[in-house]
């Protein structure tokens, strides 16, 4: 267990320091600057589509908690520019929305 933890944390040091070695004397590429400015957003994309892969669209609740969180989310970091607020206040209102069959009532 010991070995296994020291290589993966030489493994993860190393990855961190690796950039600052590369280009201690040498501009980075530009592409570097444009995969720095869009990755974090793709990735959250790319997790709100594995989020949303097994929704159920053509049963009650027809994917609505999903659909109404994803709205208050987009308005509340929107308003606030925090994505703590929207990650912690989303996840709880999809969790209470889900648990309490909010929206399943609406179509019985």
């Amino acid at each position: 267990m010991i070995a296994v933890i020291t290589v993966v944390a030489l493994a993860t040091f190393s990855t961190r320091v690796l950039p600052f070695v590369l280009f201690r004397s040498v501009q980075p590429p530009k592409i570097l600057f444009i995969i720095e400015k869009n990755l974090p957003p793709m990735i959250l994309l790319l997790l709100v589509f594995y989020c949303l892969k097994d929704t159920q669209w053509s049963q009650s609740p027809y994917g609505i908690p999903e659909i109404f969180t994803i709205i208050v989310i987009i308005v509340l970091h929107v308003w606030k520019r925090n994505a703590m607020i929207s990650i912690f206040t989303g996840t709880c209102l999809y969790m209470l929305s889900v648990k309490y069959n909010v929206f399943s009532n609406l179509f019985l």
